[in-house]
């Protein structure tokens, strides 16, 4: 998962930058990195580590720059290189590009080593490197036409943000898979990945980036350049479900008012009789609210989280996972003992954290724990930029529900229903699914 921020304002937009990309923070916790442009040249900071520990030397420092992008990363296993550190920069035709990624190729193997056969030498392990190469290649003073031509060709989930010394182009594809969004206000344009991004810097007025839409930022203001195709839009469920800001709005889509009616559903769905609802923070309490005012049982916090930790799930190694859950959770005796729990997770992808969560509670005294889970089972992995594991890896991929229910030590699971959860969206075949139930967008057999 990766975050992206683009921002062109009449004053420096050092602080404006800093502000907006830290919102984000929770799309990418591995690397930062930011590209300033004083209208003539692009200059490139980044590093390893939160926006905080890359940044926080460069937030005040006032360099005269009009223009720039940021991005966050969180890496897939074996890719956390200091090398694949967003934005990427490219020299080419006497210009300066530089790019900003959020997504995943699905054809980025084909094509790389169609490209590498004709001579070409990669730098990184990124699919948004192949990006800007096309980008550059095709570029002949038109750079609309030259990310029109490459979208084309690129396969997959991107959503992008294009830097050029005095310009910022945004792109999205066709599917729309990842979000992104364009807000104003009299003397700044920012693009960014959710709207908490913008409306920190003030700005009500903003809209999504439709699907396959490019839009130029430059000094003669805002122009869009729609897509001609048509392809029926499949965002992201999951983006709602887990990746999302609570206080995102994705579409017409609240992510914290979807989660919490998520919770609705599941005990309307599996209705249970228990002492306490218990969320597993922070992605968990939303959903656990929802159960517990349907159920009229008590909501408590039964697990203290540490604020200090980042997100767990996109850590890039299982071993990463388990030590920082551990770090990150702790089961509060005082409240759990000689008590029937209800635990309330946003989903269950692998199961390694669910049965050491219930293990911990259980040793805190725990009387019974029962797992809910506001998401369906996660069956298939996702191609589109969530770093899920390998088919064979997912939990729920080769084990029934009672078959999981006793691995992870639970006295009942159950989750939503894909039916249940889809009936919470406008129109639920405008969506993603695919995790869910291996009904890809994209037939990569087709490539």
């Amino acid at each position: 998962m990766s975050g992206v921020v683009g921002i062109k304002s009449d004053e420096d937009v050092s602080q404006k930058l800093y502000y907006s990309l830290s919102t984000i923070q929770h799309r990418g916790q591995d690397s930062a990195g930011v590209i300033f442009s004083d209208g003539n040249s692009l200059n490139r900071i980044k590093g390893m580590g939160l926006v905080n520990d890359v940044l926080s030397d460069y937030q005040t420092v006032d360099n005269n720059s009009k223009i720039g992008i940021g991005h966050v990363r969180s890496s897939s296993e074996g890719c956390n290189m200091d090398y694949n550190i967003e934005p990427l920069v490219s020299f080419s035709k006497n210009n300066e590009f530089s790019i900003a990624h959020d997504g995943n190729l699905v054809n980025y193997n084909l094509l790389k080593d169609k490209n590498e056969r004709k001579g070409v030498a990669f730098h990184t392990h990124t699919d948004s490197e192949l990006i800007l190469l096309l980008i550059t290649r095709y570029y002949e003073n038109d750079i609309v036409s030259a990310i029109r031509k490459t979208m084309d060709i690129i396969k997959g989930a991107y959503s992008c943000i294009l830097c050029m010394p005095d310009k910022i182009v945004a792109f999205r594809d066709y599917y729309g898979f990842r979000p992104l969004m364009i807000g104003s206000n009299d003397d700044t344009a920012i693009v960014a990945s959710e709207n908490p991004a913008i409306e920190i810097l003030d700005i009500d007025n903003y809209r999504d980036i439709e699907a396959g839409e490019i839009v130029v930022i430059d000094n003669n203001g805002i122009k869009s350049y729609p897509s001609k195709k048509n392809i029926e839009q499949k965002h992201c469920i999951f983006e709602s479900i887990y990746t999302a800001r609570p206080d995102a709005n994705i579409g017409n889509v609240n992510s914290y008012m979807f989660r919490r009616a998520c919770g609705e559903v599941l005990y309307r769905q599996s209705p249970i009789d228990a002492d306490l609802i218990c969320p597993v923070p922070d992605s968990g309490t939303p959903s656990a609210i929802g159960f517990a005012q349907e159920a009229g049982i008590p909501f408590a916090a039964g697990l203290v989280k540490n604020r200090y930790m980042g997100r767990t799930f996109i850590k890039p190694s299982q071993k990463e996972r388990d030590l920082a859950v551990k770090l990150k959770l702790n089961p509060q005796k005082s409240v759990i003992d000689g008590k029937r729990i209800v635990l309330v997770d946003d989903s269950i992808v692998r199961g390694t954290t669910s049965a050491k969560l219930i293990k911990r509670m259980r040793k805190a005294g725990a009387k019974e724990v029962h797992f809910r889970v506001s998401s369906p089972a996660f069956k298939y992995p996702c191609h589109y930029g969530i770093d899920t594991p390998d088919k064979d890896k997912l939990i729920a991929s080769k084990l029934s529900i009672e078959e999981i229910r006793k691995q992870i030590g639970a006295d009942s699971l159950e989750f939503i229903s894909l039916k249940n959860m889809m009936q919470l969206v406008d129109k639920p075949s405008s969506y993603c699914q695919a995790c869910f139930t291996g009904n890809y967008p994209i037939d990569e057999e087709d490539l």
